[in-house]
């Protein structure tokens, strides 16, 4: 078979390394694991390593630096909700890169999408859940325009959504009006970002959510076990549980103690935006690991022609996922809009889509498609929030702040690449 050719069954089946890289299927030990595990590093498939190492580095160093202000709850609180909008916007942009294709609109579109929300809910006075549909309405149309002139025009993306970087900021501009900005004070919007969760049910859903986690993780074990497929051993899926709840647990003590730096004001609680995250990563995994659709986004970044002749509708694969990207921005936009509680011309421009794009390959996406989860955008836009939140306590010029993203960004675009000729080497 060439190396053009795929089967049917290859290309709707779930993507996975090459045989070796998840464990030996006669060998579940944890000694057969850390094997697997290290023989993945050695062919250059790094995965969210890079990310969890920056994010533990930069934590330790900032820490460090700023020992009694990184760490405290009020600082960790204001570090998440930065991250939010950034992260979901990420998260769109994954299912677009995946295919290895580009979109330098996602930022403006969330900033469009913004001013279609202040203009419903100011101006035409309709209730926040119909301006919050028509918003998400508004990115999913702009996400079919975009990817029917990609995928069925024939236009290559990069020239699409730059002539669309440049539109968009002019429909954002005509719906707010040159130097004006729209506030918004409807109160669910503003609690996105600006309020807090009560305390115990913080809590109840921290413990839904690694009751939940666990659950999958013990029956997808099972279900592996039970049909004689490669599977980790227990003891590591046990210890990856205790992980996860480790940091769910403790994260939400940090949050549900009293921030305010005034004694008459109760500050306490995870704020909304981030179970909103949680959820949205719960589904796009789900979506991207349990799905015909997702398989199918992974057979075509990993070779179009081949998902072509296997019998994938790759025109329809890559207009979905310009939707998905352009309505996750669409929220993003909603995010931002509830921080500031105000939509300005400039929405989503500048930086924006930048740190987005730095937010998915920081994570682990490669830029050359095939490879990437929903998780690397919360992974990277971790990182790059903490690069700007660590700064910004130091006191760094803004300069520096753009030098330092701009090259932790180059340094994951390298490990990309290089990884990638790594693993093809090990295929031969």
């Amino acid at each position: 078979m060439s190396s053009n050719t795929l089967t049917a069954a290859e290309a709707s089946g779930p993507h996975k390394p090459a045989a070796g890289f998840e464990g030996d299927r006669q060998d579940n030990t944890v000694g057969g694991a850390v094997r697997g595990y290290l023989n993945k590093l050695r062919a250059g498939d790094l995965g969210a390593l890079p990310a969890v190492l920056g994010i533990v580095v930069l934590g330790i160093l900032f820490t460090v630096l700023r020992p009694g202000t990184f760490l405290t709850p009020l600082n960790l609180s204001n570090l998440l909700v930065q991250a939010t909008p950034i992260i979901v916007l990420a998260m769109g942009l994954v299912f677009v890169l995946l295919l290895g294709e580009i979109d330098l609109s996602a930022g403006v579109v969330s900033g469009v999408c913004s001013a279609v929300l202040a203009q419903l809910l100011v101006q035409a006075g309709v209730a926040w859940p119909i301006a919050v549909l028509g918003a998400i309405a508004a990115g999913a149309v702009i996400g079919v325009f975009t990817g029917s002139l990609v995928g069925i025009v024939g236009i290559p993306s990069f020239v699409v959504t730059l002539a669309l970087f440049l539109g968009f900021q002019g429909v954002t501009l005509r719906l707010i009006g040159q130097g004006g900005t729209v506030p918004v004070r409807e109160p669910v919007i503003r609690a996105l970002a600006n309020e807090n969760l009560p305390v115990t049910l913080g809590w109840i859903l921290a413990v839904l959510v690694v009751v939940a986690y666990a659950g999958v993780e013990f029956w997808r074990w099972r279900s592996q076990r039970s049909r004689g497929l490669a599977h980790q051993p227990l003891a590591l899926v046990v210890l990856r549980i205790v992980v996860i709840a480790a940091v769910v647990f403790t994260v939400t003590a940090i949050l549900s103690v009293d921030r305010a730096l005034a004694a008459a004001i109760d500050l306490a609680g995870i704020p909304y935006a981030v179970p909103l995250v949680v959820f949205l990563l719960l589904v796009l995994t789900f979506v991207l690991s349990r799905t015909s659709f997702g398989r199918h986004v992974y057979a075509v970044g990993g070779n179009a022609e081949a998902a072509r002749r296997a019998g994938i509708n790759v025109t329809r694969i890559r207009v979905l996922a310009f939707v998905i990207s352009s309505s996750l921005a669409a929220i993003s936009g909603i995010l931002a809009t509830s921080r500031l509680s105000s939509v300005t011309p400039d929405a989503g421009a500048g930086n924006t889509l930048l740190y987005a794009v730095g937010a998915a390959v920081i994570g682990g996406t490669s830029l050359f498609g095939g490879r990437g989860r929903a998780r690397d955008a919360v992974l990277g836009g971790l990182v790059i929030a903490i690069i700007a939140n660590g700064l910004g306590l130091l006191g760094v010029a803004a300069y520096l702040n753009f030098i330092i993203t701009g090259g932790v960004l180059l340094l994951a675009a390298s490990v990309d690449a290089l990884a990638r000729r790594r693993a093809a080497t090990a295929r031969r």
